[in-house]
Formats: structure tokens, sequence, C-alpha cells
């Protein structure tokens, strides 16, 4: 080989490193930038999911505040409908109070520790669980009974006529894809 073609073969060695170095600084360069451009963007992502968070919870705590509006709303107009007089007034307060659905406050945020804690439950204590909570719902249906039963009683023959094809209709009405039927 001749020194010309050596030196032509150096000075393309040369250019090829210069090239390649040049390449990954580039690359080195890019990359540190989409890191960068990536963390504002993360944490705006974290914030919206917060945001979304809260919204969630303020349109749920909205619903449930509807919802409360239109119990008090049909058990005013049950209260009308039957009439009740001043003697019967403790009979129907314990009614509504019983009947009434109790939101707590927290009762979400329970709800999704409870879940957390359910996980780490081994299945035999889950179903214990599930027993307990059952319990306390058949509880809180057998105080519901009671102070229906109660209050019927100290309603009018004609009150009691009133009522009982206002709970049929209502029954009809029901829940889920079933209820037109």
């Amino acid at each position: 080989m001749t020194t010309a073609a050596a030196t032509t073969i150096t000075n393309i060695r040369k250019h090829v490193l210069i090239a390649i170095g040049a390449l990954t600084l580039g690359a080195t360069a890019l990359s540190a930038q989409a890191q960068a451009q990536q963390a504002p963007a993360g944490a705006a992502a974290t914030e919206q999911a917060q945001a979304g968070r809260h919204a969630h919870a303020a349109n749920r705590e909205a619903r449930a505040a509807r919802f409360q509006e239109r119990v008090a709303k049909r058990q005013v107009a049950l209260h009308d409908k039957l009439k009740i007089t001043a003697a019967q007034e403790p009979a129907w307060a314990a009614f509504t109070a019983a009947v009434t659905p109790q939101r707590a406050a927290g009762q979400f945020e329970r709800a999704r520790a409870d879940r957390t804690a359910m996980a780490k439950l081994s299945a035999p204590e889950r179903a214990e669980k599930r027993l307990d909570w059952s319990k306390q719902r058949l509880a809180r249906q057998e105080s519901r009974v009671a102070a229906l039963k109660t209050l019927y009683a100290t309603l009018t023959p004609e009150q009691q006529q009133t009522f009982d094809q206002l709970g049929a209709r209502h029954g009809k009405r029901g829940h889920g894809p079933m209820r037109r039927g």
C-alpha cells in the first residue's frame, strides 16, 4: 500500500470517528431533552389525575346531596298524602328516621380503605367480614320494618289503604332491566 492510500484511509477513519462521536453526542442530548420534557408531562398527568379524582369526588357528593333531596321530597309528599295528624307525628318521625338512608362523611374513602384491607385478608376472613356486613344490613332492615309496623298501627284504615296503594305502586317501579315487564 502506498503512503497516499494509507493517508487517505487514516483520514477516512478520523472522519468516521468524528461522525460517530457527533452522532453519539447528539443522541445523548436528544435523550436528555426528551427526559426533561417527560418530567413536566408526568407531573401534569399526575395533576390532571388528581383534579379528575377531586372532580369525581365532588360529583359524587353532589349526587348524594341530590339523592337526599329527592328522599326528603318523597317523604314530604307521603306525609301530605297520608294526612299525618299531630298524634301520629312521633311514629312518623321514627319511621322517616329509620328509612332515610344515612350517608356518613368520608364513607367513600372508608370503602376504598376497606377494599384495600379486604385484599390482605384470607378467603375465610373475607367471608366472615361479608357475613358481618350482611348481619348489619339485616339489623338495619329489621329496625325499618319495626318502625313501619309502629307507624302503620297508628294510621287510620283510610291512611293504611293509601299507604298500601302507594307502596304497591312503588314496588312495581323496581330496578334493573326487567322493571317494565
